[in-house]
């Protein structure tokens, strides 16, 4: 499946209830060359109190944070598995309780939770520059610094996304967890977008809670107003909702394309 183009390889435990997800299995199998290929693995399971489970695995087996696209893949993928039979849905990730809703056959919007830890111009050092950078948890850590900052005429597609992403990913401010980073330049009040993302140690073609970072920190810094549209490195719209009382962003989703490439099967 992918989520604008932030992909997952899902299994419906349901149907596979021996499954064993290792971190060696989870690293082989998200392997492009030698696997299916994904950012992530994704799992969905019917459960007591909501409509179904999710768990959700980054491309080198840890666990612990919230994926704001793999949550509306497991959405659309638990409608087909029809563990749910309404537009709306309830599920449980990280043992909390999230909903959502399908807005059509490949349109999906995930409801999160407020994000936290907000801090606004702060200065990193990033090799030999000191940049303005903002910071924002919602559900998974994220940095967030506009490309000019590393310099006038900078081009967000030419930014070299993965060598200073992974230099602030490890920088010590973050440590031990680290940080997701992101990159971004607007035009015409429209957030252009590309994230590294730990877990996955690389740049992705989407990210959603990135994009939910960016978009609050797009409000509260250049007063781009919400619903805010995200293009990320795929090209394919996301668009963040929220609310905003002073510091306090609330009332926040996340929709977009959430689809299916292909099914098989895979020797565990």
């Amino acid at each position: 499946m992918n989520g604008a183009g932030n992909d997952f390889i899902a299994f419906d435990r349901d149907e596979n209830p021996g499954l064993v997800l290792s971190a060696e299995f989870i690293q082989k199998v998200c392997n492009r060359y030698f696997g299916v290929g994904g950012d992530g693995v994704i799992t969905v399971a019917r459960t007591p109190g909501a409509d179904f489970a999710m768990e959700y695995y980054n491309a080198d087996g840890s666990t612990g944070s919230l994926c704001g696209n793999g949550a509306r893949c497991a959405i659309r993928f638990a409608k087909k598995k029809k563990k749910f039979s309404s537009s709306q849905v309830k599920f449980i990730c990280l043992n909390e309780v999230y909903e959502g809703c399908v807005l059509s056959d490949d349109e999906v919007r995930f409801s999160l939770k407020n994000p936290t830890k907000l801090k606004l111009n702060f200065p990193l050092s990033v090799g030999d520059k000191t940049v303005n950078a903002h910071f924002i948890d919602t559900g998974s850590p994220h940095v967030v610094i506009d490309v000019a900052e590393f310099g006038n005429g900078t081009e967000l597609g030419s930014f070299d996304v993965a060598g200073i992403g992974r230099k602030i990913r490890y920088h010590q401010m973050f440590s031990p967890g680290g940080t997701n980073v992101n990159f971004l330049t607007i035009q015409n009040d429209i957030v252009h977008l590309r994230t590294y993302e730990r877990g996955v140690e690389a740049e992705t073609l989407a990210c959603g809670t990135g994009a939910t970072a960016a978009a609050c920190i797009a409000y509260l810094t250049a007063h781009v107003k919400s619903p805010v549209t995200i293009i990320p490195t795929s090209g394919k719209k996301l668009v963040v909702d929220f609310t905003v009382d002073g510091d306090t962003v609330s009332h926040v989703s996340l929709a977009g394309p959430a689809d299916i490439n292909f099914a098989g099967e895979i020797e565990n």
